[in-house]
């Protein structure tokens, strides 16, 4: 295996227990391509269903299979030779810092939208106590499906954070578990979840589902899967030397998402997950980067997450907006570009502004204790 290193893409390394590693910067780049996919793909299934073939980017959501695959893959990376000096607990703090100060965040945005949403007045129908319990419920990731004008979703303030609490489930496995297993057995798990993975695809007719009551499981599969794949890379050196580059690879990527619907929809998103996605990770990994393209990727991949956890409040405005206004295409076109864009800026203002100190200092304290 080529030993490029990995940043894990947080300040955890400040602690003292891990050392710092280099970024496959190209993978940061990819996963910055995917987020934006996320966000487009959340504007536009508000103007046409998902499955309803009418969207150019109706397969945007598979870009959390993409971000649990290169999870794994990262994970495996960062922590395989480490974990056993830190320890479960010393571990979970560290991805606690690297994740929930932007999960809260997320929470505190939902919350302010959906109280002063422009579009679609506050009612108090929840009372103050049930408010505050799903607020609550959605800063420390426990699951709460209870708003029917939110389709149900496991956090209704802020509907991406069902890919965290999967990822969280992940971490605390991989903690007790998966670090432990040989190559083997692995691989035997990463079998076992991938005929896991096409049961569910073919019985929901996607792979859509994790992020409400009704399909909650649905999300178990697909990170049981995608984060297992991801972790076998890594430790099978399925590193693959190759000149596409970030441009290249961001195409592969994209077509995964604008892949259109047919018949045998829930084959093409199964073999994608199961093959596609673990080869862009290899590829991606073994890849070079060419010098002016090195500060788009680290943007691409600083603002990845940020932009994940915080776009949300604003599609539900979208959506309130689009649903009593009806807008035309034109209209819509400027909305969803100039709404993206936006929301890139303020994803980076996020980060700089917010995660990283936040983070620093959650570090800090860390160290001292």
């Amino acid at each position: 295996m080529n030993k490029l290193k990995v940043n894990t893409g947080n300040l955890e390394a400040s602690s003292g227990l891990l050392k710092t590693k280099q970024h496959f910067v190209i993978l940061d780049g990819l996963r910055g391509v995917a987020a934006l996919a996320v966000v487009i793909f959340h504007f536009m299934e508000w103007v046409h269903p998902p499955d309803s073939g009418k969207i150019f980017i109706g397969h945007g959501f598979l870009a959390v299979d993409f971000f649990f695959c290169l999870s794994g893959f990262v994970i495996g990376y960062a922590y395989d030779d480490r974990i056993g000096k830190m320890g479960f607990m010393e571990f979970f703090k560290a991805r606690l810092i690297r994740l929930h100060p932007l999960v809260i965040l997320g929470s505190v945005l939902g919350l302010l939208a959906f109280l002063f949403d422009p579009f679609a007045a506050y009612t108090g129908a929840y009372g103050t106590g049930k408010l505050i319990l799903v607020f609550l419920c959605s800063a420390l990731l426990i699951p709460y499906p209870v708003m029917e004008e939110r389709a149900f979703n496991l956090f209704g303030l802020n509907a991406p954070s069902w890919s965290l609490f999967w990822e969280y489930v992940a971490n605390i496995v991989y903690a007790l578990i998966l670090y432990r297993l040989s190559r083997r057995y692995l691989t035997v798990l990463t079998v076992l979840a991938a005929v896991t993975l096409c049961f569910v695809s073919y019985r929901a007719g996607n792979l859509l589902g994790g992020w409400s009551g009704e399909n909650f499981w649905d999300g178990g599969a697909r990170i049981f899967y995608s984060f297992s794949a991801g972790l076998l890379i890594y430790r099978s050196n399925w590193i693959i030397k190759n000149r596409l580059g970030f441009i290249g690879l961001a195409i592969l990527l994209s077509l995964a998402f604008v892949m259109p619907y047919f018949k045998w929809n829930w084959v093409a998103e199964t073999m994608v997950v199961l093959f596609y996605f673990p080869l862009l990770v290899a590829l991606g990994a073994g890849s070079s980067l060419s010098p002016g393209l090195k500060k788009l990727c680290v943007f691409s991949g600083n603002i990845s997450y940020p932009l994940y956890m915080t776009h949300y409040a604003v599609i539900w405005m979208f959506g309130n907006y689009f649903t009593s206004s009806k807008p035309g295409a034109n209209e819509l076109f400027l909305i969803v570009s100039i709404g993206t864009v936006l929301l890139v800026g303020v994803a980076y203002v996020v980060m700089v502004a917010y995660d990283i100190p936040v983070r620093r200092y959650l570090s800090s304290k860390w160290r001292q204790r």
